[in-house]
């Protein structure tokens, strides 16, 4: 794992596998407040990262999830008595797929060979109004839709600090991709918002691959741009992995999205409190918790219309 700096109040750090990028973030002021955006994978990076936290004076209270895929969301596994906020569209999706993330984690550790000290219990899930503003100490950041890649999702822009963080687009290692619940016009879509947002940033913090500058970023978007118009995969990352990921997209490329229900049409399941069952097999399930109505982030953001 490495770290590095962008701005006094915001440090990212990138895990050795998949190059994926976890972003702490602090709000100044008097009473600063912080929060630890998506995840690394390794135990030994989530245990560096909480380490990281407490020594740069980063007192880490939430969580937030850019999407709902399982490498993003493993940040209580450093700190576990905090809440994950998350788009409603991605409570939603781990609604919908209870369990998913601890089966994919599992799946991950037993190909690498990795032991963990404790399972993964997702515990309290906020949804966040996507758009909307969170209040970090005396600043707010600018939480913005980011569906594309997936159907649910959130960006996030730190004024203060010149950086976008933008999860899984702009990848300098990866090509674009999506799921069954994004596609390519989705993608398409969301790599326009980004054009409205990336010459402002002065760092772009992208899910795999770590910061990149804002020049290399416009560099990026042009890029994907063409790809997804032409087809033509543009050269960068590890060539066999993106030869199988441009296979797949082909395979997708004017597939339609598959609609993710509504967080309200959707039972949360278990009373209002944090933990975790074992099913009938022994596997670990997620419990997931009944949103707050005070307290924690979503007290703390506010819906733009």
């Amino acid at each position: 794992m490495r770290a590095l700096s962008l701005h006094p109040d915001v440090v990212v750090v990138t895990s050795s596998v998949w190059q994926t990028s976890a972003t702490l973030v602090r709000g100044p002021g008097e009473f600063p407040e912080s929060v630890l955006v998506d995840s690394p994978l390794l135990p030994v990076e989530l245990d560096a990262l909480r380490g990281l936290a407490d020594s740069g004076g980063f007192d880490v209270r939430g969580l937030l999830a850019t999407h709902a895929d399982w490498d993003h969301v493993l940040g209580r596994l450093a700190f576990p008595e905090a809440a994950v906020g998350l788009d409603e569209r991605s409570a939603a999706r781990l609604t919908a797929r209870l369990g998913e993330p601890q089966r994919r984690l599992r799946e991950f550790d037993a190909e690498w060979y990795v032991q963990r000290p404790s399972p993964l219990a997702l515990g309290e899930l906020q949804p966040l109004p996507v758009p909307g503003r969170l209040e970090l100490g005396e600043q707010q950041a600018d939480v913005l839709d980011g569906a594309g890649h997936t159907g649910d999702g959130l960006l996030l822009w730190l004024p203060w600090a010149q950086t976008l963080i933008v999860g899984d687009y702009l990848s300098p290692v990866e090509l674009p991709s999506w799921d069954e619940t994004g596609s390519r016009t989705a993608y398409r879509e969301a790599l326009e918002r980004l054009a409205l947002l990336v010459p402002a940033a002065r760092w772009v913090v992208v899910g795999h691959g770590g910061p990149v500058g804002r020049d290399d970023a416009l560099r990026i978007l042009d890029e994907d741009r063409d790809y997804l118009e032409s087809g033509s995969p543009p050269s960068r990352g590890a060539r066999s992995t993106n030869r199988t990921q441009h296979a797949t997209n082909l395979a997708a490329w004017d597939r339609p999205a598959v609609p993710i229900p509504e967080l309200e049409d959707l039972p949360l399941p278990g009373p209002p409190m944090a933990g975790r069952s074992e099913g009938s097999d022994g596997a670990e399930t997620a419990e997931i918790m009944n949103p707050p109505q005070n307290g924690g982030l979503s007290a703390d953001v506010r819906a733009v219309t």
